[in-house]
């Protein structure tokens, strides 16, 4: 019957007008299955992010950096701006980086003395505009510091992006108060059998502990390619792929 088969469509623009539109820009990752759970259908651009390894281990802190770098490469080629890295250390592996789609012409490294100075060197870049994208690598940063970065980045329309370091081995960085939008856990997690020798694509955990304006949820993804894209695994076997709630161990 014709108004039978006009249903589907009917139900479809329904569903349109009663998703509310965000008023601001988003980034989305391109993957229907984690920019539907993401507030706003991506993750917000003028906005302070906060990630997290997992654990203290090489393999989950690797994760994290690269993600943030796959983000920021994105932003990058939108752009044509350069991305500014901040940290109070300096062991970037660029090779790395490159793996995700952020080549060393696209950074920018400025090396503070200090957490303290680190927050000023980004929140002054920011009110800048210069940067496409701001990468910070920092342990400690006062509840008073997230509000102005997520305040100026409003503002600017950049992502602000915190790498958030363990002060000691057993501290929880994401238990402590904070402004940003969204609040990340990252891990390595087994990659993909091949069926000849050799390894492969990467397979990261990614936990969205909280966000404005969404629920919390994890999700098992391929590590970013060249471009600084992630993927869905094609076939997640017999293991759950994803959930929606916080799980804190999941696997591949």
């Amino acid at each position: 019957m014709p108004a039978l088969d006009s249903l589907p469509a009917s139900l479809a623009h329904l569903r349109a007008i009663a998703t509310p539109i965000p008023d601001y820009r988003t980034i989305p990752f391109d993957i229907p299955a984690l920019d539907s759970r993401l507030a706003g259908g991506g993750l917000r651009a003028g906005a302070l992010h906060e990630v997290v390894a997992r654990t203290c281990s090489l393999a989950d802190d690797a994760a994290a950096t690269l993600f943030l770098a796959g983000i920021a490469a994105r932003e990058a080629r939108r752009s044509g701006g350069p991305v500014l890295w901040v940290a109070c250390r300096s062991d970037l592996y660029a090779p790395g980086l490159a793996q995700a789609g952020l080549t060393s012409a696209d950074v920018i490294h400025a090396l503070p003395r200090d957490d303290e100075t680190l927050l000023a060197v980004v929140e002054d870049a920011v009110r800048d505009g210069t940067p496409s994208a701001v990468v910070a690598e920092v342990a400690r940063v006062p509840m008073v510091a997230t509000r102005r970065l997520q305040l100026v980045a409003a503002d600017a329309d950049i992502p602000v992006l915190l790498l958030r370091r363990r002060r000691r081995r057993d501290q929880e960085p994401l238990g402590e108060p904070s402004a940003a939008w969204t609040r990340w856990r990252i891990a390595s997690a087994p990659s993909e059998r091949l069926t000849v020798a050799g390894v492969g694509r990467p397979r990261w955990s990614v936990e969205v502990s909280r966000q404005r304006g969404g629920e919390p949820f994890s999700l098992i993804v391929e590590g970013c390619d060249e471009t600084g894209r992630l993927a869905v695994p094609a076939a997640p076997g017999r293991r759950t792929a994803a959930a929606v709630g916080t799980a804190r161990f999941a696997a591949a």
